[in-house]
């Protein structure tokens, strides 16, 4: 079975195309800088006897469809997809599936409508995420489509875990609750999690940690997520790279008051402006490190909050479980960088969360464990692949379609 997976964004458009019968990426790019002069396509393929090959080009991309013809092009040109009429599938990534959504959802025209209608709780996503999957309904007749949704693992979440504490009518009327994203992140690391404790996913009680520019902490107990740290929006939860994570809401009508900031300039603040940017002057966890270790203060300080907050929800959710057999490290951050993995872990042996440092600094590949022997909790480094669960969830809808 080969699915294609697109990622449409505002002004980009990722996609790779997988051969799932060996779980193998045959091509894989981007197209980028969509309706401006300068556009980029860049991919990577499976050439001859495995060997991998990429190429660049810069393309006029006058819009999403030119981005999409291109692609396609791409794929045809590098002969990892002869005929893209054969498709089993495509899989699209959607953040926002609401209440509507608590699965993959085969793709039709009422599914289609009711995309559209979550616009309201994801106006900076959903509309570009709906833009590809019209598109590509229209360019590949007849191949089945799959909306795969961010919201959609976190739809298990209790009513006590989801719901704010605000007048009912802000939910019955205006859907306000705590959603979560990263869903498929979170989904894919618990599943190897499991696979490689040797445990069902059913047994197991997790707290996953997605930690890059955007980042988000989830209480999985037996394959369920009883709650996640992001909620109606991104914003809340961790401290991000450029997201303030949890702050005291009043801060907003203070900061209106004394900053005479308008609520589009609040949020573009708490959105683009703050998080590890905000206190350090800089989003990328490298340069954060390093500015720590040459003895730049606002680094360190920067460093320790964004520690101490994953420190607070580790703890949050080993109570809100009952206890964890695992603590999973994963997306860029978490995979890469040891020092987060170890100040999030520090101090927290009594709950059985032991590290060792060696494993911890070695650690590398699709997966591994750091945690000391002995220790009650294991604590694993996954390499997630979000791309790869759209995909597997994709052919699982198609299977039951055909059942």
């Amino acid at each position: 079975m080969k699915i294609l997976v697109i990622n449409s964004g505002s002004s980009s458009l990722k996609y790779r195309f997988f051969d799932m019968a060996r779980r193998a990426v045959l091509a894989a790019g981007i197209a980028e800088r969509i309706a401006e002069q300068d556009g980029v396509l860049r991919q990577q393929w499976r050439g001859a006897e495995g060997v991998t090959e990429q190429s660049e080009r810069h393309v006029v991309l006058r819009d999403h469809r030119t981005a999409l013809a291109a692609v396609g092009e791409a794929l045809h040109a590098s002969g990892a997809a002869d005929d893209l009429r054969q498709l089993a599938a495509i899989g699209h990534r959607v953040v926002h599936g609401g209440e509507t959504f608590q699965a993959p959802t085969l793709i039709n025209d009422e599914v289609a409508a009711a995309i559209r209608n979550l616009i309201p709780l994801a106006p900076l996503h959903n509309p570009s995420n709906l833009m590809g999957i019209e598109l590509c309904r229209e360019m590949f007749t007849g191949v089945p489509q799959v909306a795969v949704f961010d919201t959609a693992f976190h739809q298990t979440m209790p009513p006590r875990a989801y719901r704010y504490a605000l007048p009912q009518e802000m939910y019955t009327r205006h859907h306000v609750r705590r959603y979560g994203f990263h869903g498929t992140s979170h989904a894919f690391v618990a599943k190897r999690a499991a696979q490689y404790l040797g445990r069902s996913l059913e047994s197991l009680k997790l707290v996953t940690l997605h930690l890059g520019n955007g980042a988000s902490a989830a209480a999985i107990a037996h394959g369920r997520s009883i709650d996640t740290s992001m909620g109606m929006t991104p914003l809340e939860g961790l401290v991000m790279g450029t997201r303030c994570g949890d702050i005291d809401p009043a801060l907003v009508f203070y900061l209106g008051r004394r900053s005479g900031k308008d609520l589009a300039a609040l949020e573009h603040m708490l959105n683009e402006e703050s998080g590890l940017i905000g206190l350090c002057g800089a989003n990328d966890m490298r340069e954060v490190l390093r500015r720590s270790a040459e003895g730049d203060e606002r680094a360190r300080l920067a460093l320790e909050i964004y520690c101490y907050r994953i420190k607070k929800y580790i703890g949050a959710y080993y109570a809100a479980l009952g206890g964890a057999d695992a603590l999973v490290f994963t997306a860029g951050i978490g995979e890469n960088a040891a020092a987060v993995r170890g100040m999030a872990c520090a101090g927290l042996e009594g709950l059985g969360i032991r590290l060792d440092p060696r494993k911890n600094d070695a650690v590398s590949g699709d997966i591994g464990e750091i945690h000391a022997a002995g220790a009650a909790v294991k604590i694993l480094v996954i390499r997630t692949d979000e791309e790869l669960e759209i995909a597997a969830q994709t052919e699982a809808v198609i299977a039951r379609s055909l059942a």
